[in-house]
């Protein structure tokens, strides 16, 4: 089985509805979950301390972060519409996967999981 990212509906859509209240800012989470050599299983999101949103960046500072093995990425917004890994996205990953979730925020076609290298993972929603 190739690598996958398999997310429950009810958080797919947290994250849609977080990042259609803040556009046309980027949001940002952490994802929380397992991880094994070819799975990652989000269970849970958590809100990053100090996250700083603008127009066409979100960040927080991770050093701000307690120690947690269970954070497996983080997940963030693409105002713009675009469900690729921008330059930073992949220069600077936190975590395995980082999901970005697409303007128009509408539903799964707009959500996308990446490993820390920038290779498309397959999304299932549980």
């Amino acid at each position: 089985m190739s690598a996958h990212v398999t997310i429950k509906k009810e958080l797919l859509e947290m994250l849609l509805e977080s990042a259609k209240a803040l556009h046309p800012k980027e949001t940002i989470v952490l994802l929380r979950g397992k991880a094994n050599k070819d799975a990652i299983d989000v269970s849970e999101v958590l809100i990053p301390p100090l996250a700083m949103h603008g127009r066409s960046f979100s960040s927080f500072p991770s050093h701000m972060l307690p120690m947690d093995f269970s954070i497996v990425g983080v997940a963030h917004s693409h105002p713009s519409g675009s469900l690729r890994p921008s330059v930073e996205d992949v220069n600077h990953p936190f975590g395995r996967i980082a999901v970005i979730v697409a303007s128009p925020y509408k539903g799964h076609e707009n959500v996308a999981a990446y490993d820390r290298d920038g290779k498309k993972l397959a999304l299932l929603i549980a």
